[in-house]
């Protein structure tokens, strides 16, 4: 519990999810404004906890993500104006934070704003950077226990990109090698199964708000305790976790998909070979698995139905010696594997 704190919050700055949730029409309006105020005062409390608390501000934005504010990176003091009212390092701060958020934004162009938000990004360089200040070759520090206790806050106000599962779920890895917790904090939409997947595999809580204006109090009760002292206090959990993913082939989340036996691909139907390993199928466990899974493929799949003989396979594949189906041509790029050629498919 004396170990010193690393905070790195990653922040959705998507102007138009932020535009809808200050709307009007909504139950529990939240704009923008509103909701910096109530993370700043959740940042000061975070470094007022302890002296050697250290803190990264991140913003993911419409086709990029930059780092806000970081308490390693020398600021202009000068630049703040004095006020005798505040104490300064929380001045800082709060100002730095403000001004940047504003200066990113005003930075978008219209052709960009509709861009996909990369919190990809965001939480790579999150990442990076605790794995730097973590790390005992480029800390200051000789005990390796003195080193802090990492961990992500992803405040988060989009829906899910199913493009991006690839690489959200190489960052979750990449956080459990590192023991960095992260914590989701979710706001305005639906909940996000990638997020959700992010904080069960690191042991960090995942709360949707449904009251914004209730906002501050989750972030203190919830979020700012460190993962050391939330072994000794109620931290709310998931209930139910979503642990769908999405197909590599139509970047689509599944219910039930088909995993490549060899490379581990996730795939939503039955194909000859593999896009990702090359590996080839028999015709019989092709069948034998479209037969016990029939479900409506993606538009412009050839279907491939039980009882099939070899000869009349598509088009973009033939049959090898031995059976085994070979693609000769890729006219059809929906084409991928779920099986390897020895053993069956997994579900």
């Amino acid at each position: 519990m004396d170990k010193a704190s690393h905070l790195s919050v990653i922040l959705d700055l998507s102007p138009t999810q932020w535009q809808l949730s200050a709307q009007s029409n909504v139950s529990h309006p939240l704009t923008l404004s509103t909701f910096v105020s109530h993370l700043l005062a959740f940042l000061n409390a975070h470094m007022a906890c302890k002296d050697d608390n250290s803190l990264a501000v991140f913003g993911a934005l419409p086709g990029k993500s930059v780092m806000l504010y970081s308490t390693t990176t020398p600021m202009d003091e000068k630049a703040v104006a004095a006020d005798a009212n505040t104490y300064r390092p929380f001045k800082i701060l709060d100002t730095t934070i403000t001004q940047t958020i504003l200066d990113q934004i005003e930075s978008i162009s219209d052709n960009d704003v509709e861009a996909p938000i990369d919190i990809v990004g965001a939480l790579t360089k999150s990442l990076c950077y605790i794995n730097r200040v973590t790390n005992p070759a480029n800390s200051r520090s000789e005990d390796a226990t003195l080193l802090p206790d990492p961990r992500i806050l992803i405040v988060s106000v989009s829906p899910d990109q199913s493009s991006s599962y690839i690489s959200v779920m190489n960052s979750i890895f990449s956080a459990q090698k590192l023991k960095v917790t992260i914590d989701v904090c979710k706001l305005h939409v639906a909940d996000s199964v990638f997020l959700q997947q992010a904080a069960h595999l690191t042991g960090g809580s995942y709360i949707s708000i449904e009251r914004p204006d209730a906002l501050l109090q989750f972030l203190m009760m919830s979020f700012l305790p460190p993962p050391s002292i939330r072994q000794l206090i109620s931290v709310p959990t998931q209930d139910k976790i979503d642990f769908r993913a999405a197909c590599f082939c139509h970047k689509n989340i599944v219910d039930i998909g088909f995993v490549c036996s060899v490379c581990l691909s996730i795939f939503c139907q039955p194909v000859p070979v593999c896009s990702t390993c090359q590996t080839k199928f028999p015709m019989k466990t092709l069948l034998r698995l479209k037969a016990a899974h029939p479900h409506t493929p993606p538009p412009g799949t050839p279907p491939l139905r039980s009882g099939t003989p070899a000869n009349s396979l598509p088009r973009s594949t033939s049959i090898a010696p031995g059976g085994t189906p070979r693609q000769v041509s890729n006219g059809n790029p929906n084409m991928l594997p779920v099986a390897r050629s020895n053993t069956s498919a997994t579900r």
